[in-house]
C-alpha cells in the first residue's frame, strides 16, 4: 500500500518525485504529498486529498525547486483521506518531515507521552507520531549539550515503535541527506549517476518508482536503516552497526512498466500473458527428457522425498491459485497437500511436522500476512518455499528456495499475468517433486512437458479470439447487479478467481461457486435476471474430465430451468453445449491440469470489459491496493 519516492542528487527534484510516485499509483491510494529541500532555510511541503492531479495542481499555483525531497502518496489508515492527513507530516518545528507506510501499534501511548513533553499534534495520523518522535531524540540530546545526527535519531525513534514501517525522513537541518527505515512493507534504495557521472540516490516503495532511473537496487530488509547523501548510502542496524546488502541488477525493461498503447495497464497485462508463461518456463524444463529443474534450493531431494505433506499459504488470487496448485500436486506426486488462506494461518495453531514444506505465494513479495505465515512454518519447524515475481523480495530472503514466475511488473490491482504465471510455477513444482518422489513415468513426464510447452501459443489464440466477443457481452450484462461463477474440481478455484476478478474491477456482486453446491443454496438465487458463468471445459483424453464435464452439464440444465442466463467457457468444437447455453466462449483443448490457465483468461477480459462499460477506474479499484504490506 501507499508509495513513497525520494532523491538526492543534481536533478530537479519535482518532477522526478511525481513521476516516480504516479509509476506506483498501482499500489492505491487517497491522497498525496511532497516536501522539498532547496536553497532556502526550511523545508516545503504541497498536499492534496485524491489524485495526484490534484497535487500537480496545487502545484502550479505554489511551485517548489529543490534537489532533494521525498514524496508519498497515501491510502488511509489512521485518519481521513484529508489534505491534513495526507504525508508528509512535519514535527513541532516544522524542520523535520516524515513519509511512512504501515502502521504504528503503540502511536495512542506515544502520543500521550509526546504530549505530556509539550508537543502538539495537529493531525488523526500515527505518522505523524513518528515526526515528533524524532525531534524529542534530537531536542533531549540538545538539552543535553549535544548534537544528534538525523540518523541516530531515526534509530533510536524506531526502536520505540510497535507496528509495520518503511520511513523516509528528511531535516531542514541536514540538507542533501534522506534517512530510511524499514520494519515490515518493503523500501528500496536505488543507486545511479547523472548526466556528469556524479551519483545520485533514490528512495522507493516499490522497484517501478524509480526503474526509469536505475535497474541497481539494494532491497532493504527488516531492521535496516538506510542513509542517503550525494557521497552514498549507508547501511546500519537500528543500533548503528554497518550491514550488507547485494546490489540487486533489475532485468525488467522500464517499458514493461507503460502501457504500450493499451487504455489500461490490465489490459496490457491480460495480454502480456504468453509471455509471461514462457519466462516462467525458460531454462526450467526439458522437452526431451521431460525433466525440470527448479536451480538452487536449500531443500534437498531428499527432504523432497521425505516430505509428508505440503501446507500453501497465500491472499486474495495467489490463494486461489494455491487451491489449483493443490489439485496439481496431489494429482501428480501424491502427497497431501493444505491450503489456508495466510491471514489465518498461525491463528489455528497448526502442528508442527518438521518433515512438511511450507509454501508461500506471493506475487510482491511483502504482503504482511504471507509473511507472517512463513515465520510461523519456520517457527514450527519446516522449510519454506517461494513462488514470487519481484526478486529480492522479503518473502524470498527468508526462504530456502524460491521459484520466480518472470512476469515483469504488475501495475493494475487486479492481478492477471501474475495470477497465470504463478499456476504455471505450481504445474513446474508439482512435476519437479512428482519426479523426484518417483510418482510420474518418463513418458508422462514428457507428455506434460509438452503440453506446458504448448500453452502460450493456446493464450495467444484465445485472446484473438475472445477479446471481441468478451466486449460485446459487456454490452449485454454491465448491468446486472450480481453474477455467478461455477466450477468443479480443479476448475473450482478458477470460478472463484473470475468472480473476484469482475467484483474487484466493476463493483458488481459476484459469487465463486462449486458446481455440486447449487442445490445447497445458490439455486434461490438464479431468476431471469441473474448471469451465470459456467466452467464446462474438458480433457476428452481424461475419464475423471469427462465425467466432471458431464455433471456439469446437468448444472446448466439446472440454472436454464429457472431462466438464469448462461455463459459457458467451453472447449473448441463443443457444438453440443451450443444447444444449452446463452453464449459460449470457447478455449483449445488442453491437458486438464493445464486447462485452468486457459479457462481464465476469458473470464478476465470479461470483467475488464464489464468494467470499461460501467466506467470504472479499472487499475485502481476503489478501497483496494496492490500490495497489502499491513495486517
Amino acid at each position: 500500500m501507499c508509495g513513497i519516492v525520494g532523491y538526492v542528487g543534481s536533478k530537479s527534484v519535482v518532477p522526478l518525485i511525481l513521476e516516480g510516485l504516479s509509476r506506483l499509483e498501482y499500489r492505491g491510494y487517497d491522497s498525496a504529498g511532497i516536501a522539498v529541500g532547496g536553497d532556502g532555510p526550511s523545508l516545503e511541503l504541497r498536499r492534496a486529498p485524491g489524485k495526484l492531479r490534484n497535487l500537480e495542481a496545487v502545484l502550479r499555483d505554489q511551485p517548489l525547486s529543490g534537489t532533494w525531497g521525498i514524496g508519498h502518496t497515501r491510502w488511509a489508515t489512521h485518519g481521513r483521506p484529508t489534505e491534513e492527513n495526507a504525508h508528509p507530516h512535519r514535527d513541532c518545528t516544522g524542520r523535520l518531515v516524515v513519509v511512512h507506510n504501515g502502521i504504528v501499534e503503540n502511536y495512542l501511548a506515544l502520543k500521550q507521552e509526546l504530549a505530556a513533553e509539550g508537543h502538539t499534534f495537529v493531525t488523526e495520523t500515527d505518522t505523524e507520531i513518528i515526526a515528533h518522535l524524532i525531534e524529542q531524540e534530537i531536542r533531549s540530546a540538545a538539552s543535553s549539550g549535544k548534537t544528534m545526527a538525523l540518523e541516530d535519531a531515526v534509530r533510536r525513534a524506531c526502536r520505540r515503535l510497535t507496528g509495520a514501517y518503511a520511513i523516509g525522513v528528511i531535516s531542514a537541518d541536514e540538507p542533501d541527506k534522506i534517512v530510511a527505515a524499514r520494519n515490515g512493507p518493503p523500501a528500496v534504495i536505488g543507486l545511479g549517476k547523472d548526466s556528469l557521472g556524479e551519483g545520485e540516490y533514490f528512495l522507493a516503495s516499490d522497484v517501478p518508482g524509480i526503474l526509469h532511473h536505475t535497474r541497481n537496487l539494494y532491497f532493504l530488509a527488516d531492521g535496516d536503516v538506510a542513509v542517503l547523501t550525494r557521497d552514498g548510502v549507508k547501511l546500519t542496524d537500528l543500533h548503528g552497526e554497518p550491514v550488507t546488502r547485494p546490489v540487486q541488477r533489475i532485468t525488467w525493461d522500464p517499458i514493461q512498466a507503460e502501457k504500450s498503447g493499451y487504455k489500461h495497464f490490465m489490459l496490457k497485462e491480460i495480454f502480456e500473458q504468453p509471455r509471461a508463461i514462457r519466462d516462467t518456463t525458460l531454462g526450467r524444463i526439458s522437452l526431451e527428457t521431460g525433466k525440470v529443474f527448479l536451480g538452487e534450493m536449500k531443500i534437498t531431494e531428499e527432504d523432497f522425498r521425505r516430505a509428508t505433506r505440503i501446507h500453501i499459504a497465500a491472499c486474495g488470487t495467489s490463494w486461489h491459485a494455491a487451491i489449483v496448485g493443490k489439485f496439481m500436486i496431489e494429482r501428480l506426486a501424491r502427497v497431501p497437500v493444505e491450503v489456508d488462506y495466510a491471514s489465518e494461518y498461525r491463528y489455528r495453531d497448526p502442528i508442527p511436522d518438521p518433515n512438511a514444506i511450507g509454501l508461500l505465494i506471493t506475487q510482491s513479495g511483502e504482503t504482511a500476512d504471507t509473511l507472517a505465515a512463513q515465520r510461523e512454518m519456520i517457527a514450527k519447524g519446516m522449510k519454506t518455499l517461494a513462488i514470487c515475481n519481484v526478486v529480492g523480495a522479503m518473502i524470498a530472503r527468508e526462504a530456502q528456495g524460491t521459484l520466480y514466475t518472470h512476469a515483469g511488473p504488475e501495475i493494475g490491482v487486479a492481478s492477471t499475468k501474475a495470477f497465470t504465471s504463478q499456476l504455471v510455477a505450481l504445474f513446474l513444482f508439482a512435476l519437479h517433486l512428482a519426479q523426484t518422489r518417483g510418482t510420474l513415468s518418463d513418458d508422462e513426464s514428457r507428455t506434460l512437458v509438452e503440453s506446458l510447452s504448448l500453452l502460450p501459443g493456446k493464450v495467444e489464440e484465445i485472446l484473438r479470439s475472445a477479446d471481441s466477443v468478451c466486449e460485446q457481452l459487456a454490452k449485454i450484462y454491465s448491468g446486472a447487479r450480481d453474477f455467478l461463477f461455477l466450477g468443479r474440481g480443479i476448475h473450482y478455484p478458477i470460478a472463484l478467481e473470475g468472480a473476484l476478478k469482475l467484483k474487484e474491477i466493476s463493483y458488481i456482486h459476484a459469487e465463486g461457486y462449486p458446481a455440486g453446491e447449487m442445490k445447497h443454496g445458490p439455486n434461490a438465487l438464479i431468476d431471469e435476471s441473474l448471469p451465470v458463468v459456467v466452467l464446462a471445459t474438458q480433457d476428452e483424453t481424461n475419464r475423471d474430465s469427462h465425467l466432471r464435464y458431464e455433471k456439469t452439464l446437468s448444472n446448466i440444465q439446472e440454472v436454464t430451468a429457472r431462466s438464469g442466463k448462461v455463459i459457458a467457457v467451453a472447449i473448441e468444437g463443443d457444438t453440443h453445449i451450443t444447444q444449452l447455453v446463452d453464449h459460449v466462449l470457447y478455449v483449445p483443448p488442453a491437458s486438464e491440469l493445464l486447462l485452468p490457465v486457459l479457462d481464465i483468461i476469458p473470464l478476465q477480459l470479461l470483467a475488464y470489459h464489464i468494467a470499461v462499460r460501467r466506467g470504472c477506474d479499472v487499475d485502481q479499484p476503489r478501497n483496494l491496493a496492490k500490495s497489502v504490506t499491513v495486517e
